[in-house]
């Protein structure tokens, strides 16, 4: 490989690299955001820990959500316990 292809893969590496960095910065404000949100909900007296529930229940297809209560209602009742 000849100097010059060797210092445009390098060059191309770099650049790779520093969108990825940029991006977990990014992410990280996203995140910092995502938690302020969480924070907020709280002090108008919602459950954080059921607001992360929705949010996860919501982006399951509804096929595999049916299928997650169906079989969590099934086991719930081959112990003895009603959800509701």
């Amino acid at each position: 490989m000849s100097e010059e292809g060797h210092n445009s893969a390098g060059e191309q590496l770099r650049l790779l690299i520093e969108r990825i960095e940029t991006l977990e910065e990014e992410k990280k404000g996203v995140a910092g955001d995502i938690k302020d949100i969480y924070i907020e909900g709280k002090s108008r007296g919602y459950d954080v820990k059921i607001l992360r529930e929705i949010v996860r229940l919501r982006k399951m297809e509804p096929s595999s959500r049916n299928e997650h209560f169906a079989v969590l209602d099934a086991y719930a009742k081959a112990i003895g316990m009603d959800l509701l």
